[in-house]
């Protein structure tokens, strides 16, 4: 077999116009696929240099390819079971800045540079006052992009034409603003470095720099251990890095407030390659759709499946009666919370369910079950009480959800047998451990409810929501006296 090379396989050659920060599985499958797709289809004409944004990574592994690796998509399209394979050739080369550090700070002198996009983990968009600007580099994400930055604005002695478009993919709300304020800490913790520059430098960055916060989606699972032989043996080389993701995929980018909407889509033309880009004005209402229509039904969904006796995702969705609770509680309940066009949310809604019915994916109900309580007060409880305030009546669907998490954490086992092992905060397993031990349904439901400093902070006691404690308790009673599937069917 055939290693995965340059010399072994056709790569294209375009000007270096986007800096990485991150070589990891999900910008491979994600950023680098879309940029990919955007020179195939578009006069984009771009490749990717990859920084390693922490000292050990896999810049090694990379270039040892050439750059060059395929992205295995699975899932299903219109109905349609897709499993396709792609070799990606936009990445030029990959750095190491701890042991490449005059090749990682060149790239600031590159005209043609215009992007950076990072995935740098959650934890990746710190401010560290420890940094220093003389570090080689600095050890945070975003002071190795102050110093890249500075070094552009020296070179080209602040020419407002070399300024950047930033676009972080950290899975944080907002995570552009987030990143824009470091920057903004390490120009004030480095003035004295800037010296005479540090008022210039400043304004270069404020007004001919262009921070937007995204939104990405796509699960991503990884390397193939399993199928890899298969795989290799299809696209005839020896491939150590393929990356295998859904075929869903979403980017909404939020146009920084000195860019406009237009200029940005002109830039980085994705949706002329047909990619799911949105440019908007706020990624918030994205944010919350995500959050409402994709992970709020996962997190009802579960505890009610595995206490009806099924224990995969796509199963779930295709029960005769667990399907039915699941478009109930996001098309009549979930989706009524939200302020997006209808449509819009129908295809959203539409998608999400698609992705569920992965039929390459053994998704465990029981893996989305972990910490379901807090999950549940971030997912779940806003729509509960939005739909409340829209309806004049509780949602049958997310409060039995709620019951069904409570009844989950009674623990014991299932009738066919099964073990019912829930796992969170030691706090919440003992609280529902005494509550349970009464063997009042009644005072179960109200020391949940009332549990706002362990479980539902800001949003207080749910005992003073109308109606709830009375309708937890009569689902309480009916999952135990006709089980989970019986008490569903009632809701139906």
């Amino acid at each position: 077999m055939k290693a995965l090379n340059k010399q072994t396989a056709p790569k294209s050659v375009a000007p270096e116009r986007i800096i990485q920060f991150g070589e990891g599985n999900f910008l491979r499958a994600f950023v680098d696929w879309i940029v990919y797709n955007m020179n195939q289809k578009t006069d984009f004409n771009s490749s990717v240099v990859v920084v390693q944004p922490i000292e050990r990574g896999m810049a090694e592994w990379l270039n040892g390819q050439d750059c060059l690796y395929h992205v295995n998509l699975q899932g299903r399209l219109n109905g349609e079971a897709v499993n396709s394979l792609t070799r990606i050739d936009c990445i030029s080369r990959a750095l190491n800045p701890y042991s490449q550090h005059s090749a990682f700070m060149a790239l600031a002198d590159q005209p043609e540079i215009r992007f950076v996009i990072s995935n740098t983990t959650e934890a990746g968009i710190a401010f560290d006052p420890n940094c220093k600007f003389t570090d080689a580099p600095a050890s945070s994400y975003p002071g190795k992009l102050t110093q890249l930055l500075y070094r552009r604005f020296k070179t080209f002695k602040g020419d407002k034409s070399k300024g950047l478009i930033i676009m972080p993919c950290e899975l944080i709300f907002l995570n552009g603003h987030h990143l824009k304020e470091c920057i903004y800490q390490y120009i004030e913790l480095w003035k004295d470095d800037f010296g005479a520059d540090y008022e210039k430098f400043k304004t270069w960055f404020t007004k001919y720099c262009y921070v937007c916060a995204t939104l990405v989606d796509r699960i991503v699972p990884g390397f193939p251990r399993k199928e890899i032989a298969q795989i290799q043996k299809k696209i005839c080389y020896a491939d150590n890095l393929v990356v295998q993701a859904e075929i869903f995929h979403l980017w909404v980018i939020e146009a920084a407030e000195n860019l406009s909407l237009r200029q940005l889509a002109e830039e980085f033309p994705a949706n002329k390659a047909g990619m799911n880009v949105l440019f908007v004005k706020s990624e918030a209402p994205y944010h919350e759709r995500k959050v409402t229509l994709l992970n709020g039904p996962h997190t009802v969904l579960s505890p009610v499946a595995y206490l009806s006796g099924v224990n995969i995702v796509r199963d779930a969705c295709n029960h005769p009666v667990i399907g039915k609770y699941v478009r109930k509680v996001q098309f009549d309940e979930l989706m009524q919370t939200l302020n997006l066009p209808m449509d819009e949310l129908k295809k959203f809604a539409a998608d999400v369910l698609e992705r569920f019915d992965n039929p390459y994916v053994e998704h465990q109900v029981t893996s989305i079950m972990l910490n379901s309580f807090p999950k549940y007060q971030t997912r779940d409880l806003p729509g509960l009480k939005t739909y409340l305030e829209r309806k004049g009546e509780l949602p049958k669907g997310l409060v039995l959800g709620l019951a069904a998490i409570i009844t989950y954490y009674k623990g014991g086992v299932r009738t066919d047998g099964a073990e019912i092992t829930p796992n969170d905060a030691p706090e919440i397993m003992q609280l529902l451990k005494d509550l349970w031990a009464t063997g009042d349904t009644r005072k179960v439901a109200e020391g949940v409810l009332a549990a706002k400093d362990l479980i539902w902070g800001e949003h207080g006691d749910l005992n003073t929501i109308p109606g709830l404690t009375d309708m937890v308790t009569g689902f309480l009673n009916s999952i135990q006296e006709k089980g989970m599937l019986e008490t569903v069917k009632g809701i139906l």
